[in-house]
């Protein structure tokens, strides 16, 4: 009998996205697995029921009872998780604290947001795929915040100078940043503790600020940014003080797993801003990049208006549902087998994402 995977609706106040679109769902349906669509699911992102019957799902209406595989962007409630049987393999985002909210639950869970870094795993890569869409958005409300446009432009009423946006953080949503508000027109400069990022950053066109603070060891495992000594913060903050009064828009994007976002942008930089300025915290989520982010809401200090945003992907969710399905679509594709779910904990890709097993906790 063929493995059955399931796509419920997302819960979660806000969440427009949806784990497979039509797309994803033919590619399942071709290794021989069996997709069940809950109704609606996909209507937020502007997948309508018929095109998932039209490439092969079954749509439901109570779809957790029976399930086997359960494909969600965020990890579902505790009442959707009561809602399911035994021995259900669960693939989502989990976010902080996953093994307090399995508890002993007899269930398997892979946490996308534990995909490795490698080679073979980079089309499986939900967070680059997923920020690669937040660093857009980001520049877009940065835009629509600031009182001012961001090209040069000659005008009967005079030559208007472009803005000035400054990135913290080159990783993919930074890099995306960049790429966005130079196509918008603006002068742009950008920050990162890796000395990898400055080479990419030229690339784009941005300048690189700061680069005497680069070390060498500042890049952890995975290309992830390590947490920086009590000296070396020191230094990072003295060189983003300096620039910060000089720009129009900071964008911060600085995070590192597992641990709160790293304060970047102190109240005193904040004052020192030039009033209308805007500051985009895509770390919000984890604490913060800036002292004064509040997560989900705007805020106004000197006026300066500082921007706490909160998952903007689902604020694209035709765009990111489909990037965040092909992700899903190729894992599925790596561990669905002749119609059978091949789960092997010792694969580097497996064992890297699981975080709990037939209930034993990971």
């Amino acid at each position: 009998m063929a493995i059955t995977v399931t796509v419920p609706r997302e819960t979660a106040p806000g969440e427009r996205r949806v784990a497979l679109v039509p797309d994803g769902v033919r590619a399942l349906v071709k290794i021989g697995a069996t997709v069940r669509v809950e109704r609606g699911a996909g209507v937020a992102a502007t997948y309508p029921d018929d095109a998932y019957e039209a490439a092969g799902a079954t749509l439901v209406t109570a779809p957790l009872s029976d399930a086997q595989i359960v494909v969600k962007v965020l990890r579902p409630s505790q009442a959707e998780l009561d809602a399911m049987p035994s021995g259900v393999v669960l693939i989502s985002l989990f976010g902080a604290g996953p093994e307090a909210y399995l508890g002993n639950r007899p269930v398997t869970a892979l946490a996308l947001e534990r995909v490795p870094r490698i080679t073979r795993a980079q089309s499986m890569d939900v967070l680059s795929s997923q920020a690669t869409v937040a660093g857009y958005k980001a520049v877009l409300v940065a835009a629509n915040e600031l009182g001012k446009l961001f090209p040069m432009m000659t005008t009967a009423a005079g030559s208007l100078i472009p803005s000035k946006v400054f990135v913290i953080g080159a990783g993919v949503a930074g890099l995306q940043a960049i790429a966005t508000a130079r196509r918008l027109g603006a002068v742009v400069s950008a920050f990162d503790v890796r000395p990898a990022a400055r080479e990419q950053v030229l690339s784009l066109g941005a300048t690189f600020v700061a680069a005497d603070t680069v070390t060498a060891s500042a890049e952890a495992a995975g290309g992830y940014a390590r947490a920086q000594t009590d000296d070396e913060q020191a230094r990072t903050l003295a060189a983003l003080a300096a620039h910060v009064p000089l720009v129009d828009v900071v964008i911060t994007t600085a995070q590192i797993p597992g641990k709160p976002a790293p304060k970047l942008i102190t109240r005193e930089m904040v004052a020192a801003m030039k009033p209308g300025s805007v500051i985009v915290d895509l770390a919000a989520e984890t604490g913060g990049n800036c002292e004064l982010t509040v997560a989900g809401e705007t805020v106004e200090s000197n006026g300066v208006r500082i921007v706490g945003a909160v998952n903007l992907p689902a604020t694209v969710p035709q765009h990111a549902s489909l990037m965040f399905s092909k992700n899903v679509a190729t894992l599925l594709g790596a561990l669905i087998k002749d119609g059978a779910l091949k789960l092997d904990p010792e694969d580097e890709i497996t064992k890297a994402m699981l975080i709990a097993h037939n209930g034993a906790i990971k």
